[in-house]
């Protein structure tokens, strides 16, 4: 999603506000003011203050996603893409804390941040990957068991480093490290995988 420099102080001040707030619900003079901008702008955009919330969940989730995706080559190991992921996801939540906050207070209330861990760009097709492969030692049937201890991971870690209690770089490692274990990698090469060196996130 392409956006013009007035639309994307928008959708950033959006997002500071409603991170803020806890609530998907800002009005337009808040948004306004937040983003320094007349209140015709937002109108003019055609940002509907109605489906923001949603409007900015999806974008976030394309992004991220994609973001991520074009990070490392598509035949790189599933383990470490994974492990990748993880790590990307914390080390960002602590470069842009709304960022973080926002996921931390609506991952499991919006669908379109569902879609983070389940959509067509999620980490879901290459777990599924994974598994087929023997790269992973779950039961089929444990899949969607599978992504919730993902997310919830990522999230509780995310928290951790948004409330000073680990370093991006602790939490990130750590949370790669049990997850991979948890899927079935061997203990020694989940560690590895888990402190290899981080591709830098690329932009889209």
């Amino acid at each position: 999603m392409s956006l013009s420099s007035s639309q994307l102080r928008i959708h950033t001040a959006a997002l500071r506000l409603f991170a803020e707030k806890g609530s998907s619900n800002i009005t337009v003079r808040e948004l306004a003011e937040a983003a320094g901008v007349a209140r015709g702008t937002i109108y003019n955009h055609n940002l509907n203050p109605e489906t923001l919330f949603e409007d900015i969940a999806s974008q976030l989730s394309q992004e991220m996603n994609a973001r991520i995706s074009n990070s490392f080559d598509a035949k790189a190991d599933f383990a470490l893409r994974l492990a990748h992921g993880i790590r990307m996801y914390i080390r960002r939540a602590h470069e842009e804390p709304d960022w973080g906050r926002f996921l931390c207070q609506f991952a499991f209330s919006s669908q379109s941040l569902m879609n983070l861990w389940t959509g067509t760009d999620s980490p879901l097709p290459d777990v599924m990957s994974g598994l087929e492969q023997n790269r992973y030692d779950f039961r089929p049937e444990q899949m969607m068991s599978v992504m919730s201890v993902i997310a919830g991971s990522v999230l509780t870690a995310i928290y951790l480093v948004l409330q000073g209690y680990r370093t991006w770089r602790d939490a990130g490692s750590d949370t790669a490290e049990l997850v991979l274990k948890a899927l079935g990698v061997s203990a020694g090469e989940a560690r590895q995988l888990a402190q290899s060196e981080l591709p830098v996130l690329a932009s889209i």
